[in-house]
């Protein structure tokens, strides 16, 4: 029963943090600036709201695994090969280090 909810919440995670995202970037720039900035932000926003999961998936060993945690797994993965290949533990002490 938990692993639905469980599943359900990391999958809704991303979801709300891009449709805030996009209601950040669809308002424009006065300044002119790209949206790339505006994205980058967002990409910040995932890793630094799953630092408190983070911490908690450390100092357990991997025993406690927050959605907020599992939504920033992904995101760092699909950032590029090289995290793909890292374990869990790996990447929750790369956010703990941010």
């Amino acid at each position: 029963m938990m692993r639905p909810i469980l599943l359900l919440a990391v999958l809704a995670l991303p979801l709300s943090a891009m449709a805030s995202s996009f209601a950040g970037s669809s308002a424009g720039s006065a300044s002119g600036a790209s949206s790339a900035g505006s994205s980058s932000s967002g990409d910040d926003k995932i890793v630094l709201d799953a630092r408190d999961d983070a911490a908690a998936f450390v100092a357990s060993d991997g025993a406690i695994r927050g959605a907020r945690l599992e939504a920033a797994l992904l995101h760092l993965r699909e950032q590029s090969v090289a995290q793909q290949q890292a374990s869990d533990m790996v990447l929750a002490r790369t956010l703990l280090a941010r």
